[in-house]
């Protein structure tokens, strides 16, 4: 079995939920006529990263983005078959603005479905960044079942821990799909420092976990920052399947083979030790929560 990805890399409208729900439709047909399963957008597409108070604006409850994102795609492909779509947006649930990404299956025929949405755990506050002043954490790393295999959604900062990625394979995840807005940082090298950095942690997840895993990561500029680009899809192995170019747009398409699981788990089965070895560690980790923050070095 085979899944055929494309990853946009775009740069959103600031502020205009509607221009972008116009594009993704652009894209959607796009990904169609490629002849593709799943496209993914980056973190925050409908509305662009950097609105702070204003995200209440263009925040949306999720079966509100699935119903709009639907409406989109059936414009643009009439007579579309089902395309799985994977959207970052801010998102209006609870009285709570959250950073999330959804998943679901669109056609141009049938009742979308909504598999998943993750909120975004991990929200920065350093740098440029103040995230956690404007939307509110979400708590959970989960694993959802697609017609493709078992999935997990992370954001951004949520792929710099590993242990998100960990729990995401636990629970079984074949895919991990990961989505940013990144500013570019560091310009030493042919490449922004951090766009090294995002593939080194693809590798690195994919590698350890043989599971394959993607990054689609945003461009363009808003309120005088750069976003970095970079965009990759990488097998169980640690091959990289695409990668888009540093800072400009792009519709990178890709063909992942599910065998390419099987063959990496019977190389390098780390997910088995990991396994046996999670209740321990779990017990590990809870005792160091603890003496860390008796030491005041967590909040």
């Amino acid at each position: 079995m085979q899944l055929r990805i494309a990853q946009a890399q775009i740069s959103p409208v600031f502020g205009d939920y509607a221009a972008n729900l116009a594009r993704f439709g652009e894209l959607a047909a796009q990904a169609v006529d490629e002849g593709c399963d799943l496209l993914t957008l980056p973190e925050t597409a409908l509305s662009g990263y950097f609105l702070e108070g204003a995200v209440i604006e263009v925040a949306r409850p999720a079966t509100t983005v699935l119903a709009d994102l639907c409406a989109s795609y059936r414009a643009a492909c009439p007579a579309g078959r089902p395309l799985d779509v994977l959207v970052g947006f801010y998102e209006l649930y609870e009285s709570n603005v959250y950073n999330s990404a959804l998943y679901a299956t669109l056609s141009a025929a049938d009742e979308p479905a909504l598999l998943h949405v993750h909120r975004k755990v991990f929200l920065p506050t350093y740098g440029v960044f103040d995230e956690q002043r404007f939307v509110a954490r979400g708590h959970r790393i989960g694993a959802f079942d697609t017609r493709f295999g078992r999935t997990a959604i992370l954001i951004c900062e949520d792929v710099w821990h590993s242990m998100t990625a960990a729990i995401a394979a636990l629970r079984g995840a074949r895919f991990i799909h990961t989505v940013s807005s990144s500013p570019a940082r560091g310009f030493a090298g042919e490449v922004p420092w951090n766009v090294g950095k995002w593939l080194e942690l693809l590798q690195s997840i994919a590698q350890e976990h043989a599971v394959f895993v993607t990054h689609t990561a945003r461009v363009g500029f808003e309120n005088g920052k750069g976003f970095a680009g970079g965009s990759a899809a990488v097998a169980p192995d640690g091959r990289i399947m695409a990668r888009g170019p540093s800072l400009g747009e792009a519709l990178l398409c890709a063909t992942l083979d599910l065998d390419d699981l099987s063959v990496a788990r019977a190389n390098q089965p780390l997910g088995t030790d990991l396994a046996e070895a999670a209740g321990d560690l779990a017990t590990e980790f809870a005792d160091a929560v603890r003496e860390a923050r008796g030491e005041g070095t967590w909040a």
